[in-house]
Formats: structure tokens, sequence, C-alpha cells
């Protein structure tokens, strides 16, 4: 059985869906159910359940709100995951764990590789970086997948916030010079149910991989894509505007550059994210009709 910390969360609940849908035992845990940095609680829940494998989809993902909420940022990042990976490591279950293309400042060129050097530029991607370091140090038995720009039909994000917009307004700005990955929760679960499975047949290196959505784009092209697509379900079709970063100040620093290469996860686990374009479709099929429906 898989046990998933965070399964309230958008990746969380994907999980969910997608292995309900494959016929794979998981049972999930959202953060009101057990926090994480709760060590006794976490150990309850490893005794009680006995997973094979623990997935962490859970996080402090709130990039912007980071930079003055630094404690909590922390404690959901780095030591909730520190507690995680000494709960495992103490009854030998490996730990699966997300982190984010934001441990890098963005200056390289070309798609950033695993074994590039992490330096965050916020609070957001030094609590992941830490993180990703205390899983390291308390867990051998750990995989960290690495994403970008992820969305998906759960939660608050970006295809989402982009679609809402739509409806709203005949302009819209949107920023043009930073580039990434779009990452569909839906390839991401697959991803993880993926790592889940050789980890259970004990067959994968340990360590860290990146996945994102194959091919890269900037967030204007992101933009466009999601108001293509949605526009024979709405009719709408609002204005798009480029615009620099510098245009579009916000409190914390972005990376310029968030393009992650996945050859290495490919080669490993046999698995590659769909392209970002098609996967963009592929949730707006999905999310549209409910829309319509529940309205």
């Amino acid at each position: 059985m898989i046990l998933v910390f965070g399964s309230g969360g958008q990746l969380g609940q994907e999980l969910t869906e997608t292995a309900h849908l494959a016929g794979t035992a998981l049972t999930g845990l959202g953060r009101a159910e057990v926090s994480i940095a709760d060590e006794a609680a976490v150990q309850r829940v490893l005794d009680g359940l006995k997973p094979t494998v623990v997935i962490n989809a859970g996080a402090y993902t709130k990039v912007d709100r980071a930079e003055t909420e630094a404690a909590e940022a922390f404690r959901a990042n780095a030591i909730g995951p520190e507690v995680l990976a000494s709960a495992c490591a103490s009854v030998g279950i490996p730990l699966v764990h997300v982190s984010t293309d934001y441990v890098f400042d963005g200056t390289k060129i070309g798609a950033y590789r695993e074994n590039d050097p992490v330096a965050p530029l916020g609070v957001y991607g030094r609590s992941k970086a830490a993180g990703e370091e205390a899983i390291r140090f308390h867990a051998p038995r750990h995989v960290i997948v690495r994403t970008s720009w992820v969305y998906g039909v759960y939660g608050a994000n970006f295809l989402k916030t982009i679609l809402r917009l739509t409806g709203e307004r005949n302009e819209l700005r949107i920023v043009a010079d930073q580039h990434g990955c779009p990452t569909s929760t839906t390839d991401l679960a697959q991803a993880l149910l993926t790592v889940a499975q050789h980890l259970r047949e004990g067959k994968v290196p340990y360590g860290t991989y990146h996945c994102a959505g194959s091919g890269a784009t900037t967030w204007h092209g992101f933009a466009q894509r999601i108001i293509m697509a949605q526009r024979r379900f709405t009719g709408r079709a609002p204005a798009l505007v480029p615009i620099r970063t510098d245009e579009y100040p916000t409190p914390a620093k972005r990376p310029v550059n968030s393009v992650l290469n996945s050859s290495l996860f490919r080669r490993t686990f046999g698995y590659t994210a769909q392209p970002w374009e098609s996967a963009v479709d592929a949730a707006i099929e999905r999310l549209l009709p409910q829309l319509f429906t529940a309205s």
C-alpha cells in the first residue's frame, strides 16, 4: 500500500484519483489529519498502516507569502520532510518527495540537470532546498522528484487563474521573459506512482530526479495555449499582452529560467510526461465541462 501525505492538495487529489483508476492500493492523509512536522503523529501512522512506500505530496507553495511567512514555509517544506525522512528510515520505508525548480536561481543557459548547484532566490526556494538536504541526510532510501509550473483540475494554479480572468477581462498582461516547463498533475501523479512501483520492486537507484512537462514555454505562451484551448467552450478570447518581469513586480523573485531536463527520469523509470501543449488541452477538456455542468 502506498501512503500519501498531503492528499488534500492539487497533486494529492490527483494521485488519489489516478491510483483508484489504476486499481493501485493507496491511502491518503491530508494536513488536517496529520502534520508531517509532528514526529509522534507520523510515527503512529507508519506503525499503524505499514505502507510499502510513502509519497510526500504536501508543501507550503505560496511563493510570495513565504517572504513574510518564513516560519510556516520552513515548517512545511523543511522540518516536515526531515521528520518524515527520519520516521521512514527508522522503519525501512522508502520515501518519495516532490521538490521544485525554485531551488535554482535561473541564471543557467539551457535546461537544469539534477547535479546543477542549487541557489534559491527566495524563502520558498530555500525552504524546499533545505527539505531536500534533510531527506538526503536522514533517509538513504529516497527519491526526490523536482518538477515545475504545476497545474491541474484541483486546487489553485495558473491554468485556473487564467480561465477565471478570461471570463472577467478583455485584456490580460502576462510575463513573457520567464521560461519553464508546465507540468500537469495528471502526468506528475503517474510519474510518482511509477516511481513507487519501481521502489516496491526494488529496482530503482535512489537519488534526485527531474520530471516536468515535455517542452518549454513562457508564462505568456502558457496563457496563450490556455486561452486557445478554452475558446471552443466559452467563445472568449481576450487580448494577451506580453510584459517583462520588471513590469509585474512580486514580493518573491522568480527564476528567469526554470526549464528542467527530465532525461534521467525517462531513462531510469521509462516514463515521459506528455507535451505540455496537449496536457493543457486535456486539463481543460476535463475542467470546463465540469464547470458548465455545475453552473
